[in-house]
């Protein structure tokens, strides 16, 4: 099993946003299984007025999907970049596609996120799975893609303006 400490030495995120709790079974470079527990003290739920009915505590899709992106970016990375390799590193998304929704999660909830790594092109990786709840599909993930840069080269170029489009709408450099 691995623990939210080792969690957090693989991936950037912090709280509010890492949505990883746990990994419950890896295997490197093929599959892996990871949970979140949805809980009322999440920040999202800080505007739910008392009263409020289920619908309105559904976990926000936007954010189930985040999850299952984090737990995909584990398996990404995990025996494939050392810890020093990812300092440097950014983790990239290039496209996501086939999400489908099944249903809803609410607080108290235990979602299992299971990922499978479809194939790889070059640096470029390829997933797709599923989310479970309570063993029943909660959303289907057709496939994500998933990419490695150096941070360095992701930066503007210090001595580069921003772009400005000129009357003739011809784009130059301030």
């Amino acid at each position: 099993m691995i623990t939210a400490s080792r969690i957090k030495e693989t991936l950037p995120h912090r709280y509010p946003m890492l949505l990883v709790d746990r990994v419950t079974e890896i295997d490197p470079g093929v599959s892996l299984t990871a949970v979140k527990a949805i809980t009322c003290n999440e920040p999202w739920y800080a505007d739910v007025p008392d009263g409020a009915d289920d619908a309105d505590h559904a976990y926000p899709v936007s954010l189930l999907v985040e999850s299952w992106c984090q737990s995909a970016g584990v398996l990404a990375t995990w025996e494939r970049v050392s810890a020093e390799e990812r300092a440097g590193l950014v983790m990239l998304f290039g496209s996501i596609s086939g999400i489908e929704v099944h249903g809803e999660a609410l607080p108290g909830s235990l979602v299992e996120h299971r990922v499978r790594h479809v194939r790889s092109v070059g640096t470029t990786l390829i997933f797709e799975g599923e989310s479970l709840l309570d063993g029943r599909p909660l959303l289907t993930v057709g496939s994500i893609v998933i990419t490695m840069r150096p941070g360095g080269e992701l930066a503007a170029p210090e001595d580069q303006g921003a772009p400005v489009r000129t009357e003739q709408g011809e784009s130059t450099r301030a």
